[in-house]
């Protein structure tokens, strides 16, 4: 069993008073002990960062940082989150590779409450439970670059080279309890599922794991109705549920029921290994779908073939940390200038892992079928005949050069 003093000490920064991006975690509690038996700090704090967890997620939080003789703090972000981040996501109709951006997103804005509060603090270091393999490290490390770059920034995970094995064996050593199952990373947009752990590619995730989803032959057999309501690109109302953070906890609990919001993915992490991950996501995957189809209604043809390419550049830059990057501001003005025109109210059935639009309205949308339908007689056929003649000149053209493909 490995225990503190098989630990090496050299070549370990030394600080005073450390800030601690803190969630109560495996990484970040052993964290608390860490501190001033290696790093010399004289003082820990820890500072949880509420993005959507339960009081129980936060009560073992609290609880574990008393354990640890340490002082703990708690900045709440759920608003803020809702009302800033996930509502650019939306939006953004956010996808890196499939996966509805989250965790990109709730490091920053973490990394970011956690700087400030330790600059008002005077601490002189920061910490956070990121690993040396994965994703966070990078994106905490840009956000306490621009928001406090003076500090000396602490992971001990990968200072040491832990396993998890290894930060078990200590946890057991300090008396300090954790979760020996698969790990997790919960926000109200997306949870993440033992990110860096699912590494047998043949493992069915147990039913007990999810918070939210249900696999199909577990859902009701009956299909469930709602009605959503959209303005400016975002929810309004979910049934009778308002507030965007309401409705994405309510549509979260009813998409899991009905099987909706399983994602099992490779991702192209930043350091271009690939992993399985796999998230439950019931209310990003409701939401971004009918955001989808109503901007294929509201918007103009250039705009929906132009703004995936923006879209597709703000979510690479907000999955790879760069949330205050002046690009990522740049493509989310964009993107905001288009969502005016984005209002409609749908009605949508959830029946076992499928979404299916009943009905759709919208009073800015661009379907026009007093003119585009074929029963309709608000367009002169014959007005086509001089544009498509003018159209196939340049066919004509190619005709006589010639065209050896075919």
């Amino acid at each position: 069993m490995l225990t503190p003093d098989q630990l090496p000490r050299e070549g370990l920064p030394q600080v005073k008073k450390v800030a601690v991006a803190y969630s109560g975690g495996l990484d970040s509690a052993l964290a608390l002990k860490l501190l001033p038996d290696f790093y010399g700090a004289e003082e820990v704090i820890a500072v949880s960062v509420n993005v959507g967890l339960t009081e129980a997620e936060l009560e073992d939080a609290r609880s574990k940082a008393e354990i640890a003789g340490v002082p703990w703090f708690l900045i709440e972000g759920t608003e803020e989150f809702a009302s800033s981040w996930i509502a650019k996501a939306i939006r953004a109709n956010s996808s890196y590779e499939g996966y509805p951006v989250a965790t990109s997103m709730t490091r920053q804005l973490i990394a970011r409450k956690v700087a400030e509060f330790a600059l008002e603090q005077g601490c002189d270091a920061l910490c956070e439970g990121s690993t040396g393999k994965g994703n966070d490290q990078y994106r905490m490390s840009n956000v306490f670059s621009i928001f406090a770059p003076d500090m000396t920034v602490i992971l001990p995970v990968r200072d040491f080279n832990f396993t998890r094995k290894m930060e078990m064996e200590l946890s057991d050593h300090y008396g300090i309890p954790y979760n020996p199952g698969i790990g997790d990373d919960r926000t109200m947009w997306c949870r993440s599922i033992g990110s860096g752990e699912v590494d047998n590619l043949k493992m069915r995730i147990p039913d007990e794991v999810f918070l939210w989803y249900q696999y199909p032959q577990n859902a009701p057999d009956k299909s469930r109705s709602i009605d959503i309501e959209f303005a400016e690109g975002l929810p309004v109302r979910a049934d009778n549920v308002t507030g965007l953070a309401n409705i994405i906890h309510y549509l979260n609990e009813i998409g899991g029921q009905n099987a909706i919001g399983y994602i099992d993915m490779f991702e192209d992490g930043m350091i271009a290994l690939k992993s399985r991950e796999v998230y439950e996501a019931p209310a990003a995957q409701i939401i971004l779908a009918l955001h989808q189809d109503l901007e294929q209604l509201c918007l103009t043809k250039e705009q929906v073939q132009f703004k995936p390419i923006v879209e597709q550049r703000w979510a690479y830059m907000v999955y790879h940390g760069g949330w205050y990057h002046p690009v990522t501001q740049d493509c989310a003005a964009f993107i905001e200038s288009s969502q005016w025109a984005v209002n409609g109210r749908y009605t949508v059935e959830l029946y076992k892992g499928n979404l299916t639009i009943i009905e759709r309205e919208s009073s800015t949308g661009l379907f026009a079928p007093e003119i585009r339908s074929l029963a309709a007689t608000g367009f002169n056929q014959k007005d086509s005949g001089p544009a498509t003649k003018i159209h196939s000149l340049q066919y004509k053209i190619l005709s006589k050069r010639g065209l050896p493909y075919l």
